[in-house]
């Protein structure tokens, strides 16, 4: 009888044991064997593809990033889905706060990377990122409207400091023209009306600041506003005497502005602030910031898993103990470090160890987000097989490398199965 409940048992067990062999074993064994084969497999390279592995400057770059994604982003994760999970306790609205999180799980990597990879763009009209930051700095310092303008044929002005400064002194009652060219029409300030010639002001010095080109009609009439030329509106003028500013104005629409008399007898300077080139924001998929623009990525779409699971958690965390240590005290604080936390460490244990096996094995995002140009700084073990194996043709060291990523996570599963173990004898 009990011979025919083994029987019983091994027929059950049979199709998983099968599909077990076929899809684990044998793909593990097959690379285990092909790490040792050359390029061609049919010769045998002992452990030179091993070898490869620490003199390789492309893999030790993947590895470096790997031991920051195992470092940061589990952690990063864990630690905001704690405090997502510990808050929304507290609010009437933390089921649909918690379903907003978890939301991105709902996405897969190929979707993700590509959401992200607009996210990052580098041109503020197209990437979020770069237009909240642009945004953000824009508030604090403005950017100039005029930062290809420059002196056309016969100009009154020349360089100076990055801007530009009258050749000549000016004089009270004399007005003064500062044509210039190179704004492209629709980068002009919308408040920009129509140039006029600037009206002579006693005891003042008066001029006017404009495009001096026409469309159709080249340069027009040099040195005097057309009908269809616009000006300078906004544009920062200084008087400038023995190097030192003693008065300054800024262009109306029309281009005229106004300085007072002690203008009179200094030379005219438009500074290199009228000309400073806009802000772009941060080059976040360049080789410096490549790889945290990439953990952000999948902090994004992980940290809802991590704030479920430790939400779980913490329902089953005893009211009493929380109340008791409030009681005798203890602020919310010294409640969530000293109760709370430890009271949750075997769910932080298991996200962890999670996210840390997951992250050793991510490929789709930095695949994805990482643009040619820095894809050799975010490289990372996974993305290094699939261009051993596949682009470079290096199947050898592409095993090498699995079999050299399954011993990395092997560590993990051992404490995690050791972990549970202890789980189940309490």
């Amino acid at each position: 009888m009990t011979g025919t409940r083994r029987a019983v048992a091994a027929l059950f067990l049979l199709p998983a044991l099968v599909l077990l062999g076929a899809l684990v074993v044998y793909p593990i064994g097959y690379s285990l064997v092909r790490s040792f084969g050359n390029a061609s497999g049919d010769g045998f390279a002992g452990f030179d593809n091993y070898r490869v592995l620490f003199t390789d400057d492309g893999i030790r770059t993947a590895l470096k990033n790997n031991v920051l994604w195992v470092v940061f982003a589990p952690t990063v994760s864990t630690a905001l889905g704690l405090v997502f999970a510990v808050l929304t306790e507290r609010v009437r609205w933390g089921t649909a706060f918690k379903l907003v999180v978890f939301m991105p799980m709902a996405i897969s990597m190929l979707a993700a990377g590509i959401i992200f990879r607009l996210v990052y763009d580098q041109d503020p009209d197209k990437g979020v990122a770069n237009a909240v930051w642009v945004g953000v700095h824009d508030t604090f310092a403005q950017a100039s409207a005029f930062p290809k303008a420059h002196p056309g044929r016969d100009s009154p002005l020349r360089p100076d400091r990055g801007g530009f400064i009258t050749r000549t002194a000016v004089r009270a009652g004399q007005p003064v023209t500062l044509p210039l060219v190179g704004v492209a029409p629709d980068r002009l300030p919308d408040d920009a009306k129509k140039a006029v010639a600037a009206a002579p002001e006693p005891g003042k010095v008066t001029g006017t600041t404009w495009q001096d080109f026409t469309r159709g009609k080249g340069v027009g009439r040099l040195g005097a506003p057309d009908p269809s030329e616009v000006g300078y509106a906004g544009m920062r003028i200084e008087a400038v005497k023995d190097g030192t500013v003693v008065a300054t104005a800024d262009a109306a629409g029309d281009g005229t502005f106004v300085l007072p008399a002690a203008a009179d007898g200094a030379r005219l300077r438009l500074p290199a602030s009228n000309f400073r080139e806009p802000y772009n924001g941060v080059d976040w998929l360049g080789p410096a910031l490549v790889t945290p623009s990439i953990i952000g990525a999948y902090v994004w779409m992980w940290a809802g898993f991590a704030m479920v699971l430790i939400a779980a958690g913490l329902a089953g965390v005893p009211r009493e103990l929380l109340e008791a240590a409030r009681v005798d005290g203890a602020s919310e604080w010294q409640v969530f470090r000293k109760v709370t936390v430890p009271l949750l460490a075997p769910v932080l244990a298991v996200v962890v160890v999670t996210l840390m096996i997951n992250v050793l094995k991510v490929f789709d995002l930095v695949f994805i987000i990482a643009p040619g140009s820095s894809q050799d700084d975010a490289n990372v073990l996974a993305l290094e097989l699939y261009r051993k194996g596949f682009a470079e043709g290096q199947p050898g060291i592409a095993s090498a490398i699995s079999v050299f990523l399954l011993l990395l996570v092997i560590p993990v599963m051992l404490f995690n199965i050791r972990r549970l173990r202890r789980e189940v004898r309490r």
